[in-house]
């Protein structure tokens, strides 16, 4: 699965420096969702973290689908 950094980078960034990944982006945006709804509440953290994941990780599948 690819998994680039969110963001552009200049070339010569050194690849430790690259910041967010695209995965993780994914999984923020998608935890933000989660929160919205009042029904949250009744799962563990944990379990939206993975839930968060399980999200991005089927967006950058989707990405590579084109």
């Amino acid at each position: 699965m690819n998994n680039p950094p969110a963001f552009p980078c200049h070339p010569d960034t050194p690849p430790e420096y690259d910041g967010m990944t695209l995965r993780d982006y994914f999984a923020a945006k998608a935890i933000q969702a989660i929160l919205t709804s009042p029904s949250w509440m009744e799962n563990k953290p944990s379990t939206l973290a993975k839930m968060s994941y399980e999200i991005a990780d089927a967006m950058l599948r989707a990405r590579e689908e084109k």
